[in-house]
């Protein structure tokens, strides 16, 4: 009898055990479409991986025409272009988070937060427009000329300009990126303790010394770890970058210079791919982006986690 009261739906056990199974349930749906997504990709992909091998990735050609594909023009724009992102954005999430957390009351923190987040819900077109039409032209016109006056004896920041180029592309991710990095970097110096603060502080330290101390030197792993969540988002950005790179798949020494991305290769080729050989090259290219973008997160992931293990055996 104690077996079937057990049973009922109106029991307690009963309704652990359905919230257990429906929980187990969805979370293994998810593991289950990750896999189907890579094995479509490898499967669709297998063309052009027997035709090319390993040779795809450091190939620098690519000619639909000929059916000649190499993915390392791709590969150095989405490298190049999440990599200046981050180094962009990230002094100017970090900062954010720590005039947010330290600085500001908590009502006026909130409200500054929320807005912060905002920028996350704008769409990447919208993005990709106001690039287009207004930050190419300030780039190509202010921005271009001061670090050529300043940094220009740099191959880096050499040859001509348009506006449109790894630069910009830059810029845009660097925006896109800052809500998350500002996001996680608030929660890891939320959770530093009060008590470490307070006795720096006790102990002379001026407001500057308490933050370099007691905030940003036991924060390190968080951080990095919200850097790198925000570089896998940068990985993956597609159409604000399509719109203002340039897509031209050559790899040049210049920031200023066009240049395409392993994203956008794919937005602006697939739906005109007209042989089997280019659809299966830019499912290749696909999985490559998904493998950097999954291993990306995980590192992520790992330093989040090991945070919060260090924090909580404190």
């Amino acid at each position: 009898m104690k077996l079937l009261k057990d049973f009922r739906p109106s029991s307690p056990s009963y309704q652990d055990k359905m919230a257990y199974t429906t929980l187990r349930f969805f979370s293994l749906v998810v593991i289950v479409l990750l896999l189907i997504m890579i094995g479509q990709l490898f499967f669709a992909s297998r063309e052009a991986f027997n035709e090319f091998g390993f040779a795809f990735i450091t190939d620098d050609f690519w000619n639909p025409i000929d059916d000649e594909f190499g993915a390392l023009p791709f590969i150095f724009g989405t490298v190049v272009t999440s990599l200046l992102a981050l180094l962009i954005a990230g002094p100017v999430s970090v900062s954010v988070a720590l005039y947010i957390t330290e600085y500001l009351p908590k009502s006026l923190s909130n409200i500054l937060g929320t807005f912060v987040e905002l920028i996350a819900a704008v769409p990447s077109i919208i993005f990709g427009l106001w690039g287009l039409y207004y930050l190419a032209p300030f780039v190509k016109d202010t921005v271009t000329p001061a670090l050529k006056s300043i940094l220009g004896f740099l191959p880096l920041f050499q040859g001509p300009s348009f506006g449109i180029g790894i630069l910009t592309a830059s810029i845009i991710l660097a925006i896109m990126i800052i809500p998350t990095i500002t996001s996680v970097a608030r929660e890891v110096f939320r959770s530093v303790s009060i008590l470490h603060k307070e006795a720096a502080l006790g102990l002379g330290a001026t407001k500057f010394e308490m933050i370099k101390i007691a905030v940003l030197k036991p924060s390190f792993s968080g951080i990095v770890g919200a850097l790198v969540l925000g570089l896998g988002r940068a990985l993956g950005e597609t159409m604000a970058v399509a719109m203002v790179i340039g897509n031209t798949p050559q790899i040049s020494k210049s920031i200023f210079a066009p240049a395409s991305t392993m994203a956008s290769v794919m937005a602006n080729e697939y739906a005109e791919a007209e042989s089997d050989l280019h659809l299966s090259a830019l499912c290749l290219v696909g999985l490559l982006l998904f493998v950097v973008t999954f291993v990306v997160n995980l590192i992520a992931r790992t330093i989040v986690w090991r945070q919060t293990k260090g924090r909580s055996k404190k």
